[in-house]
């Protein structure tokens, strides 16, 4: 087996212009972007080489677009480049899943673009805009945040939507209570607490509606067993059987991000490097501050892939 394992990034990722370099160099990368617009009915290229980037910061655009262009680098990797990846494991953080899936081989280009479009916009109908809020916790232990989300609950509903790395937990619900929650944080010695700017309030139990749009969805699009085994955010458990990804794909939408616990099941089985394939370099920084002692390597820019073989050795 590999010691070696592919993640891909969620939301957040976003910036203007990102992935126009591979779609001006690589064909295969051009054609993901024109299969997204084409899956899509509009020109979701445009908005994410020009913006404007209020309009990419919209969570039924942000999604796609980092799908699509995480993808993209993906297929230039393995058709431009010719550099075939057989990785341990492949993981995503929240939207990130499906994009892992794509590239796993799991579901097409284009169902993939449609259903994050999908899964992004019944997200943001979910909750009005103004009524959630997400705040991530810095320096506390995940007792003591357990512990505030439970006493915040008496001002709405407040949960612990991400596990993202030691002493790195978000916090997700409605705005009154996650607004409380946040003060209990401050008060109980968190080392820092940072709204974040978010359109809704993911991986909660407000969002158990979009779940039930995208079972719905499913329905729609051919499924296959991923080529390699997907490292579920639900239960940090890998997976091949396609129902049960399923299943744990529509359970994600309203439950934690365990990002901490994923990583340490790759890494117990063996993973020693992580390759993040996407814009921007989170899920890199989380991993090393999740295991010490791991490696990991970006891939959001076309100069990237020039560092990568020497990372993966000769395992490709």
């Amino acid at each position: 087996m590999s010691d070696y394992a592919l993640v891909f990034p969620g939301q957040g990722a976003q910036e203007v212009g990102m992935g126009r370099d591979f779609y001006e160099s690589y064909p295969s990368a051009r054609k993901v972007f024109e299969e997204a617009d084409s899956a899509l009915g509009f020109a979701l290229s445009e908005i994410i080489f020009s913006g404007p980037e209020d309009e990419l910061k919209k969570t039924a655009l942000t999604q796609p677009a980092i799908l699509t262009v995480s993808l993209a680098i993906w297929a230039a990797l393995r058709s431009d480049k010719g550099i075939s990846l057989s990785p341990a494991f492949v993981a995503g953080h929240s939207l990130g899943e499906y994009t892992a899936l794509a590239a796993a081989g799991a579901i097409s280009v284009a169902d993939a673009v449609r259903l994050v479009h999908l899964r992004g916009s019944k997200m943001q109908e979910a909750v009005p805009l103004g009524k959630g809020a997400m705040v991530a916790v810095l320096g506390l232990d995940v007792d003591v945040v357990r512990d505030i989300c439970s006493r915040a609950c008496s001002h709405g509903v407040c949960e612990m939507a991400n596990y993202n790395a030691p002493g790195q937990i978000v916090i997700s619900g409605e705005a009154s209570a996650v607004d409380v929650a946040a003060q209990m944080a401050k008060e109980a010695g968190a080392s820092k607490v940072i709204p974040l700017k978010v359109s809704a309030p993911f991986h909660c139990s407000l969002m158990r509606p979009v779940a039930d749009a995208l079972r719905e969805a499913f329905g729609s699009v051919s499924w296959s067993a991923p080529s390699f085994p997907l490292v579920s955010n639900v239960d940090a458990q890998p997976r091949r059987d396609i129902e049960d990804i399923k299943g744990r794909l529509l359970e994600q939408t309203y439950s934690p991000v365990l990002w901490l616990d994923s990583v340490k099941t790759m890494v117990d089985a063996g993973v020693q490097r992580f390759v993040e394939i996407g814009p921007g370099n989170v899920l890199t920084g989380l991993v090393k501050r999740c295991v010490k002692g791991v490696k990991g390597i970006s891939l959001s820019k076309v100069q990237d892939l020039e560092g990568l073989l020497d990372f993966i050795g000769g395992d490709h």
